[in-house]
């Protein structure tokens, strides 16, 4: 009889732990990716915000404190991976971050 309970527990387990990881792949891929113009819109939207200091006064003392700002508002999730332990610098084009920002946020759909 115990054995049979720790059997019908770990089938349970087993199929708990299925279900929650198939559910991210099915939701991820039933995502369409978000597009440029979104993208350029949430964008528009993050600076707006910043704009009205709801970011902080951080925020707004440069422009490059502001374009690190917009970034982590468009896609936290892609900041922490691409720019959190290394944030952009006044006058720097990081082009190859930059891409793997943009595919981030693709794959993630922020």
């Amino acid at each position: 009889m115990v054995a049979s309970n720790y059997a019908a527990k770990f089938y349970v387990m087993i199929v708990c732990a299925v279900i929650l990881l198939t559910s991210d792949l099915v939701l991820a891929k039933s995502r369409s990716p978000i597009s440029d113009a979104e993208t350029r819109q949430k964008k528009n939207d993050c600076y707006a915000d910043i704009e009205s200091g709801l970011w902080g006064e951080q925020c707004t003392s440069s422009t490059i404190a502001k374009e690190n700002c917009a970034l982590r508002c468009l896609s936290p999730i892609c900041y922490e991976l691409i720019y959190e332990s290394d944030p952009l610098e006044e006058g720097e084009k990081d082009f190859t971050r930059s891409s793997e920002y943009k595919y981030c946020m693709h794959r993630y759909n922020n």
